[in-house]
């Protein structure tokens, strides 16, 4: 079961099953190859042996006739012309009859006589030198000191072994047979043999390749039926698992569309709710309105009312577009924003703002901000409100500094407070390079709490759509801040 298990957890591909089909082919190959080499080896090895052997047992055997001849007509004490006819005859009969083997290209005796060696090619000269003692032959050819030079390099060893002697040049076996008469070496019997069985191992070889060649096509078929088999029912396992991938897309991206909606109705509930504290300032103001406030209740009212249209703008994109949030029609006061917030929205609040204070250090030569100045008021209300709801200080002092650096061109926003600060895990950096304290659903608050790990998240995104970086860490006495960095 482990086994197969394993198995299974391989998935092979189409390209896989051609490169395993590529690869038995290959070796089949390589294996027919070197069957082919060895048995070419073994049968050349046989043809050199049996033509050695055929050849020595073709010159041993006309040595001996010659040998049985010489010792007949030699044990006669007289020989008269009749019989000296016939010894020539059957010398030339020996030597002639062995010229007729299609193999056999020469054919010859050497006679030690002395320290000369005597050539002799036919029955005359032979009967002469051996029964008469005659030096009287024909001269040597230019072809035949070859085979007198051959003799001299291994005269000796023939002499004292009384062996044969093979030497093959140029797939010619050069015979050197000892030729004794009554014990006694008197020379040898010389043949060149160019024996040819080439016939018989091209024969073996054309069978052999006919039985790899269909060897090699039954296996070929073989494969090739396993391949396409194979090949068949991956091609329906990659439809299968395409149509799978398909249908895992379509609910993956149903299950993304869900979050969405799920994130961007907790969004609006978190805006609905911010809307509901605006509309509540509107109501009281327009109960309270007078001719001498009039002017200033008109321009309260009306960044409130600004500030709904931008909550209900949100309300129909889950990612507006970018033009809405800067541009450069826009020319928004940051100063004026905070200042308005900070005196007309948690100034205002219900609960006793003795509980908190503000402390504002505002730059006032930081240059306008080319973004839309709601979207900067969703983005620091969540901030100034985390510093109120978090501190757990009774006395809660809450400093917001606007910083110009020139050399930089950038503007700097810090909002402080001398709360208890934000918990350590929040600061730590998350698998995404952010820290967890910007990620949606982290909060320090209840968990049950539907508005609960919104405002931080907001922040981040507002200002990453800004183009701003935002960052948040504990003082080293007590309290946190909030750093952004306005490029401009």
């Amino acid at each position: 079961m482990r086994l197969s298990k394993r198995i299974k957890e391989y998935h092979f591909e189409f390209k896989h099953l051609t490169v395993l089909f590529i690869v038995l082919i290959s070796f089949q190959l390589v294996i027919t190859l070197i069957n082919k080499n060895s048995v070419n080896t073994l049968l050349s090895e046989t043809r050199d042996w049996y033509q050695k052997d055929s050849a020595e047992n073709l010159a041993n055997l006309t040595t001996t006739s010659l040998e049985l001849i010489i010792e007949s007509v030699v044990s006669k004490e007289q020989l008269n012309i009749e019989t000296e006819r016939k010894v020539i005859q059957s010398f030339d009969i020996i030597l002639s009859q062995q010229k007729l083997q299609h193999n056999l290209e020469e054919i010859c005796i050497l006679i030690n006589h002395g320290d000369e060696i005597i050539l002799i090619d036919n029955g005359k000269e032979l009967f002469e030198v051996l029964l008469k003692d005659s030096k009287k032959i024909s001269p040597v050819q230019k072809s035949q000191r070859r085979v007198i030079e051959m003799y001299k390099e291994f005269k000796n060893s023939i002499a004292e072994s009384e062996q044969i002697h093979s030497k093959l040049i140029n797939n010619e076996f050069n015979i050197f047979v000892p030729l004794v008469i009554n014990g006694e070496f008197i020379g040898v019997v010389y043949m060149k043999n160019s024996t040819d069985f080439s016939f018989i191992t091209d024969q073996i070889i054309a069978t052999y390749d006919e039985t790899n060649l269909i060897y090699i096509s039954l296996i070929l078929l073989g494969l090739l039926a396993m391949y396409f088999i194979s090949s068949y029912t991956v091609k329906e396992r990659d439809d299968a698992q395409i149509l799978l991938f398909e249908e895992h897309e379509k609910n993956l991206k149903k299950q993304i569309d869900y979050d969405k909606e799920l994130v961007f109705t907790k969004r609006i509930y978190h805006t609905h709710h911010k809307a509901e504290k605006v509309m509540g300032f509107i109501k009281d103001d327009l109960r309270s309105l007078t001719p001498q406030n009039i002017d200033e209740t008109k321009y309260r009212v009306t960044k409130y009312s600004n500030f709904i249209s931008r909550v209900i703008y949100d309300m129909k994109w889950f990612d507006p577009p970018v033009q809405t949030i800067r541009s450069s029609i826009y020319k928004t006061n940051l100063n004026e924003v905070i200042s308005f917030l900070v005196d007309n929205i948690f100034l205002r609040i219900s609960r006793s703002s003795d509980s908190f204070r503000f402390d504002l250090e505002l730059d006032p030569d930081i240059p306008v901000l080319h973004i839309n100045e709601y979207v900067i008021w969703e983005m620091l209300e969540p901030l100034i409100q985390n510093s109120i709801d978090h501190s757990k200080a009774e006395n809660l002092l809450i400093k917001i500094k606007t910083i110009y650096n020139k050399q930089f061109n950038h503007t700097k926003l810090v909002i402080e407070d001398n709360g208890v600060g934000i918990n350590s895990e929040l600061l730590e950096i998350s698998d995404n390079k952010i820290k967890m304290l910007f990620l949606e659903n982290t909060s320090t608050k209840d968990r049950d709490l539907p508005m609960g790990g919104y405002g931080c998240f907001i922040a981040y995104q507002i200002s990453k759509r800004c183009g701003w970086t935002i960052d948040a860490e504990n003082l080293e006495k007590n309290g946190c801040k909030y750093e952004i960095i306005i490029p401009n």
